[in-house]
């Protein structure tokens, strides 16, 4: 995989990364009903990527952007060991290059980015019917913390 490039996200990367995130909702809508109909946003990309409390990374292979994902520094709750804690979120992927390790290694980069700013909890979430990608974050070291229900009462 040393043909395999990482790094920070750059403004010009905003119509790739559009895409993308349009790939994540399509990818993510089997397993949650209640997201509103195309077209919707997840993410505010710009900003992530000027945040300086934030690390947003692509992968590029031959100069094409194949991966992304960013790290955000996030307050704990009062309740928690940690201050802050380091929020990981946009994980993609495109499709024919999933499976080669690409995920883990921005998910590596960005656990590193957190290590140099001294943050001891990385987190992300991932719904719990996505066996695949809770089985890619178990390889990596991940573990299940605490589990979101909801319940829609269709009014």
């Amino acid at each position: 995989m040393t043909d395999i490039k990482l790094r920070l996200a750059t403004l010009d990367d905003l119509d790739a990364l559009e895409e993308f995130e349009q790939g994540v909702i399509q990818y993510e809508r089997p397993f949650a009903p209640q997201l509103k109909p195309d077209p919707i946003h997840y993410y505010a990309i710009e900003d992530l990527i000027k945040n300086d409390d934030a690390c947003f990374i692509v992968a590029e292979k031959e100069g094409k952007l194949i991966a992304s994902g960013y790290a955000l520094i996030q307050e704990s709750s009062p309740n928690k060991k940690y201050r802050n804690h380091v929020y990981l979120g946009f994980m993609y992927v495109v499709p024919e290059h999933r499976g080669k390790g690409i995920n883990a290694m921005v998910i590596n980069y960005l656990v590193d980015w957190a290590r140099v700013h001294e943050i001891s909890e990385v987190v992300l979430e991932v719904y719990d019917a996505n066996e695949s990608a809770k089985r890619a974050y178990k390889k990596i070291g991940f573990e299940p913390g605490l589990l979101k229900m909801r319940l829609n009462t269709n009014i």
